[in-house]
């Protein structure tokens, strides 16, 4: 995504999704971010179902939430799946930053939140 502020991380998912576009695109981008803002800001657009997500991607995703579990800030998934929107807002109780799930028609509402300072823990 080019539509985002500069510190945030913006991503769009579409069609099938595989490890190959996460070792090529996102970690490159995630690593970029922490190095250049020592915090992770995220967008990802979901336009295809989680199912179109391969294993290795899948395994690329846990990886890199791993390796950067200190710099998460905020989190974004815009989707109309509903139950990703759910897991997603579950995920704040995991991560020292917030996570939270936006409908489609909410895209701008979500990339305002995950530009904007953080708040608290709570916010």
């Amino acid at each position: 995504m080019t539509d985002t502020p500069p510190h945030v991380v913006g991503v769009r998912a579409v069609g099938k999704v595989n490890e190959v576009e996460y070792e090529t695109i996102l970690l490159p981008a995630l690593e970029k971010a922490v190095k250049q803002y020592g915090k992770l800001n995220y967008i990802m657009v979901l336009e295809t179902s989680v199912g179109n997500f391969t294993a290795g991607a899948w395994v690329n995703d846990i990886k890199a939430g791993l390796k950067y579990y200190a710099q998460w800030e905020k989190i974004a998934i815009v989707t109309d799946q509903k139950p990703v929107e759910k897991i997603t807002d579950f995920v704040s109780l995991l991560i020292p930053g917030k996570a939270r799930g936006f409908p489609v028609s909410d895209i701008e509402m979500a990339k305002t939140w995950v530009g904007a300072p953080k708040e608290g823990k709570g916010k």
